[in-house]
């Protein structure tokens, strides 16, 4: 599968396209392969001259290799397991690998050209195969036309050699438009899985978060944005906001739901008043604890500063009180790193955030946060393992996230947990969040650290 995007800027004595490459931060004259899940991406330039300037992202995925490692889960579209359309169709595939090698891009941070990052720069993308099943009309115009795109979609026959049988399902596309090239590239993330309605990996929790931060500046606004929703999160009602008519006792609470009221009990129960968010993200329990005013000083901590912004948004804090914006703060940094800003607060939170570290780097996380900042409380919680057993779409042994390094039976984390209290004296005590299967335990667990004297 593949796509390209153009930046052709009007002719000019200082004008130079090829600046791209420090925009996507990829060399123009390199070409760079990358080893993912899905299969190798290759990022190369076609074209790279002060005129015209186009970058290329393809991904080789081995249909064979997919089944055999359980990640593909296959879908109604496809011919067979063995025999389908993944290797050539734009779809969640080619989503992971821009967000793998563009990852920085996409974020909007350049620091040799921060004017062009933060401008609408004249781009070009052509995506050469798109699926557009669902049985949507005019989808793909639908979904990019909104944002700021023109749209050229070419309906592609199911044989040119027997044109009586008619087109297919494919489309190949080409969008022109003035757009921001981080936005350009959040929209692409999000909308490519949405036109093929379909998804290589197992759609959890976190992707709301993901469609949150992706879709940060646009989505909102998009006339379409229920459509995108729905088909982003494969229709799982328990990841979509039920509708304003629909909020009673019968609507299903997502799990996120859930786990936010559990880390709220768990702090109010140690008596936290200075709470670190750690890896806040973009903001959702921020805004929980913001509308709390028991919580006196709030301090939201991130490795990804694009995160902050969206939290510094969700947050309001340009138009905030001077006071306000004393008892919220947003800090760069990260958890595996001795950070003096957060030493000696009353509590810390880690939620959801231990499993997207991997294993080698847990030693650290754990001298950073029990060993140098030392909390009076640290509320961690983290997937039950044993629980994806209950989703039948998840394949036996697969995480609920694609970035996620492990995952956690009770006993695996209980084990952990406890050699943490006991090497930093804490004392832990262990909940369950969103309801208890007989067998299986709880889908989220929850350790509430104290220290022995706060204990």
């Amino acid at each position: 599968m593949l796509i390209m995007v153009t930046y052709e800027p009007e002719p000019g004595p200082e004008v130079d396209a090829s600046v791209l490459g420090f925009l996507l931060h990829k060399h123009p004259g390199k070409v760079q392969t990358f080893s993912a899940p899905v299969g190798d991406i290759h990022v190369f330039y076609p074209e790279a001259t002060p005129d015209r300037c186009t970058v290329a992202v393809l991904v080789e995925v081995d249909p064979i290799g997919l089944v055999r490692n359980k990640r593909f889960r296959g879908d109604a579209g496809a011919l067979d397991h063995y025999v389908n359309d993944r290797p050539f169709v734009a779809s969640s595939m080619l989503a992971v690998a821009i967000g793998t090698v563009l990852r920085t891009a996409m974020t909007g941070r350049s620091d040799t050209y921060p004017h062009l990052a933060a401008a609408p720069l004249p781009l070009r993308i052509e995506i050469p195969v798109v699926s557009t099943r669902g049985g949507e009309d005019d989808l793909v115009r639908r979904l990019f036309a909104p944002c700021g795109w023109t749209v050229a979609e070419n309906r592609l026959p199911l044989d040119p050699e027997f044109p009586e049988w008619g087109d297919s399902r494919y489309s190949s596309v080409v969008l022109v438009g003035s757009i921001r090239l981080a936005e350009a590239l959040r929209q692409l993330y999000v909308l490519l899985p949405v036109l093929d309605d379909a998804k290589h990996y197992w759609v959890g929790d976190d992707e709301v978060a993901k469609l949150e931060r992706a879709g940060e500046g646009w989505l909102a606004q998009h006339p379409e944005r229920d459509l995108i929703t729905r088909r982003y999160l494969l229709h799982q009602r328990s990841l979509l906001a039920p509708a304003p008519e629909a909020d009673n006792a019968s609507a299903e609470t997502p799990l996120r739901v859930h786990r936010a009221e559990a880390v709220l009990t768990a702090l109010h129960d140690s008596g936290a008043r200075r709470v670190v968010d750690m890896g806040c993200g973009p903001g959702a329990l921020l805004a929980r604890l913001a509308k709390d005013r028991s919580f006196t000083k709030i301090v939201g901590v991130d490795v990804s500063a694009r995160s902050l912004e969206i939290a510094a948004r969700v947050l309001r804090l340009d138009a905030a009180s001077d006071t306000e914006r004393e008892r919220v703060v947003l800090l760069h940094g990260s958890i595996v790193y001795r950070d003096d800003r957060i030493a000696g607060y009353d509590a810390m939170v880690l939620m959801e955030v231990i499993e997207h570290v991997d294993p080698s780097r847990l030693s650290a996380l754990e001298d950073a946060v029990f060993g140098h900042a030392q909390p009076a409380s640290v509320i961690v919680t983290t997937p039950n393992a044993e629980y994806n057993a209950l989703y039948p779409a998840l394949a036996a042994g697969g995480f609920r996230h694609s970035d996620h390094r492990f995952e956690w039976t009770r006993a695996q984390f209980r084990s952990w947990a406890d050699g943490v209290a006991e090497r930093h004296g804490y004392v832990v005590e262990y909940r369950s969040v969103s309801g208890e299967d007989a067998a299986f335990g709880a889908p989220t667990q929850l350790a509430l650290f104290r220290t022995e004297a706060a204990a």
